[in-house]
């Protein structure tokens, strides 16, 4: 067979405290996965966390670091929030993704465990369509110095602590006011990130090639207070004006605690995630999927 790719690595979900018996299911979904990449061609490597959670000891293993420098594809096995932890480290060395989903909903792993055997073989020959997301880039600045920065693929999300009223939260763009809110918090989602919190909470869908971010509050006070769609290019920034216990959370992997005066500042990244999907992919394909949306027919 004529590879495109020849060093696979193979990422499992690992990300949260699971019951021994799901463990086992992965460990034996990946031995599998792994097993039949060999049987194609492949030389395959595990990613260092997942050997050891699942105890395989089959394939070499490797951190993430070394995947991004010496390996040609990885493939991820699991769900969303897998996809995510994975996809902003990899996206500096422009690793590219294939998903195949073991979780619920599956918007960035799209391949279903059931379908793996039918597609990799034409993805891993050059049979594929290659989907750019683009990433964000938070820091909280406390006293004029950064305490903390960090990448997200879906969102920023500022929110209130659970056993207090709402926050206030000043809101600029470009160094521009935009607006006080007083909200349970405040959502800033990449168009990958438009399908996830942020349609939750009322939040409209963007194209992936848009190069757009929109600005959700969560539960306003005043109900004007609308999502807005921003050219991506802008630097959003959030500050804590009133309000207890607030916290910011990226991609909800990465959580830190916040300040009074504390500010948040978004910015594009100038990295970019790179996803395979099997030929003929759309993403109209994957909203009609996953949201249920009626696929049509021949009507009277």
């Amino acid at each position: 067979m004529d590879l495109s790719f020849h060093r696979v690595a193979l990422v499992g979900k690992y990300h949260e405290s699971v019951s021994g018996a799901i463990v086992e299911s992965a460990r034996a979904v990946i031995a599998e996965i792994g097993a039949y990449l060999l049987g194609l061609g492949c030389e395959v490597v595990l990613e260092k966390q997942t050997a050891e959670n699942t105890g395989l000891t089959d394939f070499p293993a490797l951190d993430v670091h070394e995947i991004g420098e010496d390996c040609d594809l990885c493939v991820v096995v699991g769900g969303d929030g897998t996809m995510l932890g994975v996809g902003r480290q990899l996206a500096r060395y422009g690793t590219p993704l294939i998903g195949i989903n073991q979780g619920r909903l599956g918007f960035i792993t799209d391949i279903s465990i059931e379908q793996y055997r039918e597609v990799l073989p034409l993805m891993l020959a050059g049979e594929f369509e290659e989907d750019h997301r683009s990433l964000m880039l938070g820091r909280i600045m406390r006293e004029g110095q950064c305490v903390f920065e960090a990448h997200a693929m879906n969102d920023v999300v500022v929110n209130r602590g659970s056993a207090s009223g709402m926050v206030e939260l000043k809101v600029e763009v470009d160094g521009h006011f935009v607006a006080n809110h007083r909200a349970d918090g405040i959502i800033v989602a990449t168009p990958t990130g438009s399908t996830a919190y942020s349609l939750s909470a009322g939040g409209p869908l963007l194209h992936p090639l848009v190069p757009a971010w929109v600005l959700v509050p969560i539960a306003p006070h005043t109900l004007s207070n609308r999502p807005i769609v921003l050219a991506d290019p802008v630097e959003i920034a959030i500050e804590i004006v009133a309000g207890r216990d607030a916290s910011a959370s990226f991609d909800m992997q990465s959580v830190t605690s916040l300040h009074h005066g504390d500010r948040i500042l978004v910015r594009s990244s100038e990295f970019r995630v790179r996803f395979l999907h099997p030929r003929g992919w759309t993403y109209f394909d994957t909203l009609r999927e996953k949201l249920h949306w009626n696929a049509g027919g021949t009507g009277s």
